[in-house]
């Protein structure tokens, strides 16, 4: 499949980023030197120009709406109904957490969307859509949007992910940001023919099915790493080559003051211990970071943050090579030997493990919040091997499976950047 462009596409590794500024910098470069009612990068079989229209003239834009949630009789129908936080995480969406009936639909200001429509999230965390794979509909969170006659409803959905910065930039609120239907109408865009919609669309639907077929890869990766846990836990307490260790006897609390002003990271449930600017794009923390801990390699760090399954919080060994900071209101913890860490740090991995660890340990402050101090965190117990060699052995084999993990994550997150800079590409 040819493209014709000055600039070929650029192969993407994790040394050589290209983020999203750079690439509408050199579009805009390309674009200026031939003044063009076009795009920089574009199938050589095309050569007229592209139409300015909206996205209010290409689409139907609808807003969602929440019923009355206190009616039990509302939900458990067969309209499938989407809250933002399902939304992005798949292109095509085939399922949801909740299921609304059809009176409970009438008895909101939501609508009846049909199979196709690109959800797009128009609160908090604006600008990540989908495309509902069935009938569906959806809260206040959202403007959906349903393609017109003779416009390619997944062109659309890659023409609206390409403007997520201009939606951005409309979005307005003091508690939180939303950008409304009538925003979202009158971003202006270009279009053009149906069948370079078509060419375009197909292109960035191959990648997208191997940035599908790549997660899946992950996927399974890590549940095989959960399973091997899990399947040696087992074996070992019947065997009693394994017993149960208090986190106290195995760890130890850091308590070390960040006054060599080492970077900020976080935990994330995926990747682990990460630079807060290069994984998450800014930095979270304060203006002086002097009382944050300090995480050196292979310790545990405890984050008592709620996140998805894990409303306790989330376990992870640091992999950092340097020593690092986190937040205070993180736990820090010293390992007796790196290898200890390592096997707590897959054990954790299982949410199932993290909670049943965690649940003993809760005590409840004022109003009712959640605590665990750092000290308490310590008094429970995990299984682990009782021989060194096994500790050893153990480490090594769920290492090596990591290091597997690792590079198909670089590929994927290649997959990711490539696709990036074809949205900035190919659109206008």
């Amino acid at each position: 499949m040819a493209i014709n462009s000055k600039n070929k596409v650029p192969e993407f590794s994790i040394e050589q980023e290209q983020n999203e500024f750079a690439a509408s910098t050199e579009r805009e470069k390309i674009k200026g030197s031939k003044n063009l009612n076009v795009p920089p990068l574009r199938f050589p079989e095309f050569t007229d120009e592209w139409t300015d229209t909206t996205i209010g003239s290409i689409a139907t834009v609808v807003g969602g709406g929440t019923p009355d949630t206190t009616q039990k009789d509302n939900w458990d129908g067969n309209i499938l109904w989407y809250t933002p936080s399902e939304i992005g995480k798949e292109k095509y969406l085939s399922d949801s957490e909740r299921r609304i009936t059809n009176i409970g639909l009438k008895s909101s200001g939501a609508k009846l969307l049909p199979k196709g429509t690109i959800l797009l999230t128009s609160r908090a965390t604006i600008g990540e859509c989908s495309i509902a794979a069935y009938e569906c509909s959806t809260n206040q969170g959202f403007q959906s949007l349903i393609a017109n006659q003779g416009v390619n409803n997944e062109f659309l959905f890659y023409l609206v992910a390409s403007k997520r910065r201009e939606l951005l930039k409309r979005a307005c609120g003091s508690t939180f940001l939303e950008i409304s239907a009538n925003e979202v109408r009158k971003i202006k865009v270009k279009s053009p023919s149906i069948d370079e919609q078509n060419k375009i669309a197909s292109l960035l639907a191959l990648i997208d099915e191997r940035i599908a077929t790549q997660s899946r890869i992950i996927d399974k990766l890590q549940s095989l790493i959960k399973g091997i846990i899990q399947r040696l836990v087992h074996d070992g307490l019947e065997k009693e080559t394994w017993h149960k260790v208090m986190l106290s006897e195995i760890l130890s609390e850091r308590n070390e003051l960040n006054i060599e002003y080492y970077p900020v990271h976080s935990v994330s449930v995926s990747v682990g211990i990460v630079n807060q600017v290069e994984y998450l794009g800014r930095s979270f923390a304060a203006k002086d970071t002097a009382h944050y801990n300090v995480v050196k390699y292979g310790d545990i760090v405890y984050t008592k943050s709620p996140t998805g399954n894990q409303p306790f919080g989330i376990i992870r060994q640091s992999q950092c090579q340097n020593s690092v900071a986190v937040s205070p209101l993180y736990g820090v913890y010293k390992p007796d030997s790196f290898e200890i860490g390592n096997i707590l740090h897959y054990y954790f991995l299982n949410p199932l493990n993290t909670n049943n660890y965690l649940f003993p340990l809760i005590q409840k402050g004022a109003k009712n919040t959640i605590n665990i101090t750092n000290r308490r965190f310590l008094e429970n117990s995990i299984p682990l091997p009782i021989s060194n060699d096994e500790i050893l052995s153990v480490s090594k084999a769920l290492s090596s499976l990591n290091t597997k993990i690792v590079l198909e994550n670089n590929t994927l997150y290649t997959l990711l950047k490539q696709k990036r800079y074809l949205l900035n590409m190919l659109f206008i």
